[in-house]
């Protein structure tokens, strides 16, 4: 794509000025409606070093009103940003709905760079452009619209752009020893971004590659493609996405109807063996750490079934410096705006950390679906991209562990009552708790389900008999010392 691309004729300057002036006009009109519609823009500039990515996206951005916008400088990883997954700062930086995100660099800077300097293999490369692939069609499909310009100027005009910059006491900070080895290996460069694009260039997120010889006439190339983007994004606001196939290997899962609910332990086994398997999982949280394996724990299961006292079990084990518990409720106006995954990705642990997730992602296939707090088109769609964002998980090398926490319908009963009727425990229990009980038929099919659809091989889900919590416990810290001897031997 890039090495076949030719310049266009530079209109005359009276004509890019008229026109820059329409397009201008015609993005501050959009702005109103971008609001109403609620419509997030993701717009990513990346290009050549000295290619004016920064001069030219200030010049963009004096035409919207700057309570609706963000510039998100997507400089190297840092030292944090290098302990999460691969996509986590690009993801954490997408806009609310009604607004725009300006990424000054994107993906094609990070990975071109890391594959010049051969710090991936072909093969991570690989990973690397499905996961961009699929984090663009993920934004398309709830509803962003992204666009990606990429700055092209020829090797002879960058090498003079640099000189002059660097012969400028007051710009030579501008140029990175990147940006020189850029110049002194342009065509082994331009290979690796026309590769990139190429990978990655899609309907629903294209790159549009721009002529940055001249920046008024950049300016102009950006303005025009920009405010037809968003005209046929606000006109296909309300349609509906296709559903994807599944292509991640499921292993087959029983129905919670057939679960056998009873088994339990003597406080004598269980004292025994909470003893044992915590001081394991101690000893095992210190080897994670030194060996920077991120931990993350999902639970989910009925109201009163026990997921508080589950956790606590686990967490009494690990050293408080190295592990979260995030609870999760309904999300704030700030989350609602924007894609649905994007509260999990902020909540992340870094590398040699755990985080244990108590409610997850997985509300999309419940709650929010029984609940209408989504469309059937959404919770539908949910299943892959929960799939996939446990997939990225997993390539990064996280251990996952998935819990739903079973009891049976009468149990439930006996501790509510047991809830209502105890004065320090009464706040546990809500109208709403009751209002779910209502719905235990259509929970119960749509965790059926979920099961049959994410039961993935990488994330795999663990049932816990919770009818007696005592074994429960037992059996969920086994699981999780399990996963995580598992996860050590394929390092060392």
């Amino acid at each position: 794509m890039l090495k076949d691309w030719s310049n266009v004729i530079i209109p005359e300057e009276e004509e890019i000025n008229e026109r820059l002036e329409k397009a201008r006009n015609k993005l501050v009109q959009q702005q109103i409606l971008i609001m109403q519609k609620k419509l997030p823009v993701l717009v990513s500039f990346d290009g050549w070093g000295a290619a004016g990515k920064g001069s030219i996206l200030g010049k963009i951005i004096k035409n919207i009103d700057p309570r609706f916008f963000k510039v998100a400088v997507m400089d190297k990883p840092t030292e944090d940003e290098k302990r999460r997954p691969f996509l986590y700062r690009y993801v954490i930086n997408i806009p609310e709905a009604g607004k725009f995100t300006f990424m000054d660099g994107g993906c094609l800077d990070e990975v071109t760079k890391q594959k010049l300097s051969g710090k991936i293999t072909d093969e991570e490369y690989k990973r690397k452009i499905e996961s961009v692939k699929r984090f663009e069609r993920q934004l398309s499909d709830n509803g962003y619209l992204v666009i990606k310009f990429f700055f092209h100027i020829g090797e002879q005009e960058q090498r003079k752009r640099l000189t002059r910059l660097l012969d400028d006491k007051n710009t030579r900070w501008r140029v990175s020893e990147y940006d020189w080895w850029q110049s002194q290996h342009y065509k082994k460069s331009l290979k690796a971004f026309d590769q990139f694009i190429d990978d990655t260039s899609q309907s629903i997120a294209p790159w549009y590659i721009i002529d940055a010889t001249d920046k008024k006439w950049a300016q102009l190339q950006i303005l025009e493609t920009l405010v037809q983007a968003i005209d046929t994004a606000l006109k296909n606001s309300t349609l509906s996405v296709p559903l994807l196939q599944n292509a991640f290997p499921l292993n087959k899962m029983e129905k919670l109807s057939d679960i056998n609910l009873n088994k339990s332990l003597s406080d004598e086994e269980y004292e025994y063996m909470l003893k044992n398997y915590q001081k394991k999982l101690n000893n095992l949280h210190n080897i994670i750490y030194k060996k920077k394996i991120p931990v993350i724990i999902a639970y989910e299961g009925w109201d009163a079934a026990g997921k508080g006292g589950n956790i606590r079990r686990i967490t009494e084990a690990l050293d408080p410096r190295g592990y979260e518990v995030q609870p999760i409720a309904s999300p704030e106006p700030h989350e609602k705006a924007r894609h649905y995954l994007w509260r999990f990705w902020n909540r992340l642990p870094k590398s040699g950390h755990v985080t244990v997730f108590d409610r997850t992602w997985y509300g999309r296939v419940m709650v929010e679906r029984l609940e209408g707090f989504c469309s059937e088109n959404d919770w539908q769609r949910a299943y892959v991209e929960i799939n996939e964002f446990e997939k990225e998980l997993s390539d990064w090398g996280a251990v996952i562990v998935k819990f739903w926490v079973q009891i049976d319908k009468d149990t439930q009963l006996a501790r509510f009552k047991e809830r209502e009727n105890t004065p320090e425990k009464r706040w546990k229990i809500t109208d709403e708790d009751w209002r779910n009980r209502e719905k235990w038929d259509l929970y119960e099919n749509a965790v059926n389900e979920m099961f049959a659809k994410t039961n993935t091989t990488y994330a795999p889900w663990h049932i816990l008999e919770s009818n007696d919590k005592k074994y429960a416990r037992i059996k969920a810290l086994k699981i999780l010392i399990d996963a995580i001897e598992e996860k050590i031997k394929e390092t060392d």
